[in-house]
């Protein structure tokens, strides 16, 4: 008997497949049940979905029963890229976390309020990135646990405060994260060190300035700064420069989207699939499907190529924009 399933069920379904975690995978699984409509014909179908729900909740719950308490320097890396934002005291990094993310950390005058890293997902061009907060980067204060998270960085974005000594501030930053083999990725080809060490992307915040009367202030700091990694001036008071930012990050984390068109269908242009620079067809058939890595036989693209819908072999170079039709 036919199943009759509505388009709900096969987006649904695209969502399940595309799921990356326990929960993730549950909340999927469970609208792509209550898509399916009921009737003698989707009677099985219907049943083998609740039997994997079932299946998945209880290995969800056997996990968290068994699993140790994590420390608060341990949590699961989410959307297009980890940002973890570093600097002295009341620079401002709860305040842009709470500006640009859902995350609600405790904002205050006092020094040293941060005590925990705490997460929170900032939305840019229909994709998450997730930001961190930090406790201040004090020699005095500061768990090694810290810098074990700032190792696991996609980007590192080292916030300071322009209304203080700002070169200050970067020195010690800078020199904290060194003893400890942290460096930015501009020193890779010009910085010798003992042992392992870990380059990692930089990108300077210079937080409060709030208006156009302290750009001065930010152009001297410009001049007077000897490193290699940009410099953005913005405010987390009145979102300043955001716009600028979000750019800036998307650019440092080296990073493209892609979005799917299914064969005689349109494209779904509010879920892209991000991928590095320099990805080619051959890297995004198996994020769309795991059949696509194996069966390919065609691909098309609308964007970067010479006319639209040019048919491409699999090592074609996608770029930011693109949309890819795969056929098997």
């Amino acid at each position: 008997m036919p199943t009759n399933l509505p388009p709900e069920y096969f987006a649904a379904d695209k969502r399940y497949r595309e799921a990356q975690t326990p929960a993730e995978r549950i909340a999927c699984l469970e609208e792509l049940i209550s898509t399916i409509p009921k009737h003698k014909g989707t009677d099985h179908l219907r049943a083998d979905l609740r039997r994997q729900l079932s299946k998945l909740k209880d290995e969800s719950q056997s996990k968290k029963k068994h699993t140790p308490h994590q420390a608060p320097y341990h949590f699961e890396k989410e959307g297009a890229g980890t940002v973890i934002l570093l600097g002295p005291t009341n620079s401002g990094k709860s305040t842009l976390v709470a500006a640009l993310t859902n995350a609600e950390p405790e904002i205050s005058l006092a020094p040293f309020t941060t005590w925990n890293p705490l997460p929170g997902m900032m939305p840019v061009n229909n994709i998450q990135i997730q930001l961190v907060d930090t406790p201040a980067l004090d020699r005095d204060f500061v768990e090694p646990a810290l810098f074990d998270l700032v190792r696991r960085a996609d980007l590192i974005l080292m916030v300071i405060d322009l209304q203080a000594d700002q070169l200050m501030q970067l020195e010690k930053c800078i020199s904290s994260l060194a003893s400890h083999y942290i460096f930015p990725e501009e020193m890779k080809d010009h910085t010798s060190v003992p042992g392992r060490a870990w380059f990692i992307p930089f990108m300077i915040l210079v937080n409060k300035c709030d208006n156009e009367t302290l750009d001065e202030d930010f152009s001297v700091l410009c001049e007077l700064f000897e490193g290699d990694c940009p410099l953005i001036h913005v405010s987390a008071f009145n979102r300043r420069n955001f716009d600028l930012l979000e750019t800036r990050i998307i650019e440092c984390l080296d990073i493209i989207r892609v979005y799917a068109k299914p064969p005689g269908r349109e494209p779904d242009l509010e879920r892209p699939l991000v991928l590095k620079k320099g990805s080619t067809i051959a890297d995004l058939a198996p994020k769309i499907h795991r059949d696509f890595s194996e069966k390919l036989k065609s691909a098309r693209v609308w964007g970067s190529t010479t006319f639209d819908g040019q048919l491409v072999h699999k090592d074609c170079l996608l770029q930011d924009g693109d949309i890819v039709e795969l056929r098997i």
